[in-house]
């Protein structure tokens, strides 16, 4: 007598017709209140195949039965099978797009970046030898194993460390005894790890750090920085561990001022310096830190003066009930921070919220520069780095607006 199958169905969706659209447009995401039929209750982690209205197969998907992304899509267009060599095969395929990005100065960037690499909720960045793994679902808690094998495989990694979002910690803890901050891989380090972007070292803080350690997505913008800095006296507000002020060192600035709430950071910034102390142009520079909340100290600091101003504030809205109130908050940054310029000099704003939109970024920017009465160029408005891409709406946090007032 055969022994009864003891395998449950394959999950089965089907969604609303604004849902089936924005799948094929290549939206990573299905909300809970989309989904208007499933053959049967779903577990976190689980492939589920959505079909259209006339029973074709029209995705594949991550399933999250407590979070309101219901499923993250990771392949739509025409029946996959997610095997072993399909998930190795997206790996690779990730790795080689960024294999003409960097020379050997740089080892320091972003491996996976997400739902915009295929990997919805996970995100993987190097530090020379040490990988940080990041999940922000808890869709890849049961998959754990066979990803750190695959990451295994392709990148030889000396250490990988995990970190958790903080909506997964306790389902982390609980259902799969994983933490953040542990060692996936190799043993932990003694410290933060050094690694180098564009010949320049910096430490990342990678099992207790923000985000994965260091804020990598920033580079492009501080490599722009490095060539305006030339002779200028440089305010780095929210400095976090000084990589602009570095870079803006190498370029030829006369000082540099770190100005942060965070004795811990100002310390790491401190550090990174004395890092790149056998290099002629950052030893040259006047390195200042100091310790003060932004806004009080730049409507105190009458007496402050600039040739070059960046403002790059952390997340001013983490969530969408707080987005009015960042782009306020945006408008009062720049327009406090530009009587610190002296005439000439350089205005670096920029933005990581992603509940911000572009358009609200700068028209609140630019608003408020033309509020000062100051005339001005604009020189450039950048976004993500190619190691970070954005495929979709949602995924568009980082903008960044570079502006030269006349003398």
């Amino acid at each position: 007598m055969a022994e009864p199958n003891t395998h449950p169905p394959r999950l089965r969706l089907r969604v609303t017709a604004a849902a089936e659209s924005a799948i094929r447009s290549g939206h990573p995401w299905v909300y809970d209140n989309s989904i208007r039929e499933q053959n049967r209750a779903g577990t976190a982690g689980e492939l589920a195949v959505v079909f259209d209205r006339r029973d074709r197969f029209l995705a594949l998907g991550l399933y999250d039965p407590l979070s309101p992304i219901r499923l993250r899509v990771l392949h739509h267009g025409k029946p996959a099978t997610a095997d072993d060599a399909w998930w190795r095969a997206r790996l690779t395929g990730a790795l080689e797009r960024r294999a003409g990005l960097f020379d050997a100065t740089t080892n320091g960037y972003r491996c996976l970046s997400g739902e915009s690499d295929g990997w919805p909720g996970l995100v993987l960045d190097r530090y020379d030898t040490t990988y940080v793994l990041k999940l922000y679902s808890a869709v890849w808690l049961p998959r754990l194993n066979d990803v750190v094998r695959w990451i295994s495989e392709a990148v030889k990694p000396e250490r990988l460390v995990l970190r958790l979002s903080r909506n997964i910690q306790t389902e982390a803890e609980a259902n799969f005894k994983l933490r953040e901050g542990q060692m996936l891989v190799g043993v932990a380090p003694s410290g933060p790890v050094v690694f180098q972007e564009t010949g320049i070292r910096f430490e990342a803080e990678v099992v207790r750090g923000q985000k994965t350690g260091f804020f990598l997505d920033q580079r492009e913008n501080r490599r722009r920085v490095e060539t305006l800095a030339a002779g200028c006296d440089v305010l780095n507000a929210f400095s976090f561990s000084g990589g602009f002020s570095l870079y803006a060192a190498r370029g030829g600035a006369r000082s540099t001022t770190d100005l942060d709430i965070s004795p811990h950071a100002l310390e790491s910034a401190r550090r990174n310096f004395a890092l790149n102390h056998a290099d002629p142009r950052i030893s040259a520079c006047r390195h200042e830190c100091v310790q003060a909340d932004t806004f009080d100290w730049l409507g105190r600091r009458v007496d402050a003066e600039f040739d070059l101003v960046i403002l790059d504030p952390p997340s001013l809205a983490r969530r969408e009930a707080e987005r009015e109130g960042a782009v306020l908050a945006y408008h009062r940054l720049v327009t406090l921070g530009i009587p610190r310029l002296r005439r000439g000099g350089v205005l670096v704003a920029a933005s990581c919220s992603a509940h911000v939109t572009t358009g609200e970024f700068f028209g609140a920017v630019l608003e408020a520069i033309a509020t000062s009465g100051r005339r001005f160029v604009e020189l450039e408005r950048t976004g993500h780095a190619p190691d970070h891409p954005a495929t979709f709406p949602e995924a568009s946090y980082l903008k960044c607006l570079f502006v030269r007032f006349e003398p």
